[in-house]
């Protein structure tokens, strides 16, 4: 089906702009993906963190349906990269949802939950899921406040538009860290079992902690996939951004192009899977695209003999069967892969498939447009589950999609099934934007099946109930 209108519509008209001061500063950039590599390592990110990092507990108080504990504590992040965030994100802020009593002593269920886009404080997230979870099912719940968010924002910040490409980076990067320090203060603190969640990019920051958790947990992402790569690059979103300003700093400044490229990689499906996939999903449009190719001198793929893109004109043959191959079937994905400009070493390839126009360029200025593509890999290297360890039990795994979603593009994307064998991805029949609206209690319910499935897979005694 193709992609919610609603979701559209709706980004359309919100104000929100993002990284409206650019990339932010290279030697940041530079850190934070050397950093990727550690906090990407399971036992290498946990053993940053203290079992007994300091938490300071700043309210308790009984409310009429519920108890509510705040707390607050130094992110770890600051600590390991010194001089990145801004000083109002440096520390972090929590809000539980208890009940007034505990029906066991032993079994004491919490799920924390990371904010989406644009969820500042606490009091969505509360009445939305957090309270409703605690009548329908029991279960507790903390609420984590996003850097660059709600008590976390810098003061020249603007609603939710992040100022730089950088902070998304930063947010998650504390994210990750701050849910260990979380999780392992609920461990001390006697609750259990606890689980993940979060609905849009609250849903993949949740996905990105669970990674680093050394035990077996239960997670439920909503509304989101396995990389924030095609949401910045191909959803709705991506029309919120200035790309006039994003590409005039990737060329101006040669340590974007020079260094900072080849430290990033963009991670895609089995080329010749892709290939095959999109020459389907556009038949006929692919075969009359080919015989124009064809018709405009590039007649000899079928016999080893590949146009080289160098300007001139000129054929270099190439003895690989293996390409060979995949051109006998889908020659135009081995085309797309070999007209390169060899005077530049960037991420830029020219893609020849018909496919679908990004909404912000010609048909011919997107697909050269190399901050695109720059902005496809740095997300991808800090984003994609793929370079990330997998959970320790994936079938504690339940992921929420929307069919329709224009927000969160999965065709082109390594799906969750994939990188995550065990996880099971349930879809709705909605956009993001309905999704939203429509399927809270749907997404509850997930939550406590999750938890479910643990204690069915991982008893704990219960000596009161």
């Amino acid at each position: 089906m193709p992609p919610s209108r609603l979701d559209a519509v709706y980004r359309s008209i919100l104000l929100t702009k993002f990284f409206t001061k650019g990339w932010g500063n290279p030697d940041n950039l530079r850190r934070i993906f050397k950093f990727r590599k550690v906090v990407s390592n399971r036992e290498a990110c946990y053993n940053l963190i203290s079992r007994d990092y300091p938490i300071t507990i700043t309210k308790d108080e009984k409310w009429s349906d519920c108890h509510v504990v705040e707390g607050q504590f130094e992110s770890p992040f600051e600590k390991n990269l010194p001089g990145i965030m801004p000083e109002e994100a440096k520390t972090a802020y929590f809000q539980m949802i208890l009940p007034k009593e505990w029906s066991s002593k032993k079994i004491r269920p919490m799920c924390l939950h990371l904010a989406g886009t644009g969820d500042h404080y606490f009091w969505r997230r509360r009445n939305l899921v957090a309270k409703p979870l605690l009548k329908e099912s029991g279960i507790g719940s903390i609420l984590l406040e996003n850097p660059f968010y709600g008590l976390r924002k810098p003061k020249d910040q603007i609603r939710s538009s992040l100022h730089n490409v950088s902070d998304i980076f930063i947010m998650g990067g504390c994210l990750i860290m701050e849910s260990i320090v979380i999780l392992n203060w609920c461990e001390q603190q006697g609750y259990g079992p606890l689980g993940l969640t979060g609905l849009s990019m609250g849903g993949h920051m949740a996905s990105l902690a669970a990674t680093n958790w050394p035990k077996p947990i239960p997670l439920v992402p909503c509304l989101s996939w396995s990389t924030a790569s095609p949401v910045f690059t191909q959803g709705v979103m991506s029309a919120s951004i200035n790309w006039a300003l994003l590409e005039s700093q990737y060329f101006e400044n040669k340590e974007y192009q020079n260094d900072l490229a080849k430290m990033v990689k963009i991670i895609d499906q089995d080329e010749a899977f892709l290939a095959g996939q999109h020459f389907a999903k556009h038949f006929p449009a692919s075969m009359k695209r080919f015989r124009k190719i064809q018709s405009e001198g590039i007649e000899d793929v079928n016999n080893n003999q590949i146009v080289s893109y160098n300007g001139n004109g000129t054929t270099e043959k190439q003895q690989i069967a293996e390409e060979t191959a995949a051109a006998k079937l889908f020659p135009l994905n081995l085309l797309s892969s070999r007209f390169r400009n060899p005077q530049q070493e960037t991420l830029k390839g020219v893609c020849l498939l018909p496919v679908s126009k990004h909404p912000l360029f010609s048909d011919k200025k997107w697909r050269e447009h190399e901050a695109l593509q720059f902005m496809r890999g740095i997300m991808d290297e800090c984003t994609h589950l793929q370079n990330f360890e997998r959970p320790v039990d994936t079938e504690l795994i339940i992921a929420v999609c929307a069919r329709d979603d224009a927000y969160v593009p999965r065709d082109d994307c390594i799906g969750l099934e994939q990188i995550w064998p065990g996880a099971e991805i349930r879809f709705v029949d909605a956009g993001h934007v309905s999704a939203y609206l429509l399927y809270q209690k749907m997404f509850r319910q997930t939550i406590a099946e999750a938890f479910q499935r643990y204690l069915k897979k991982y008893p704990m005694d219960n000596d009161e109930s």
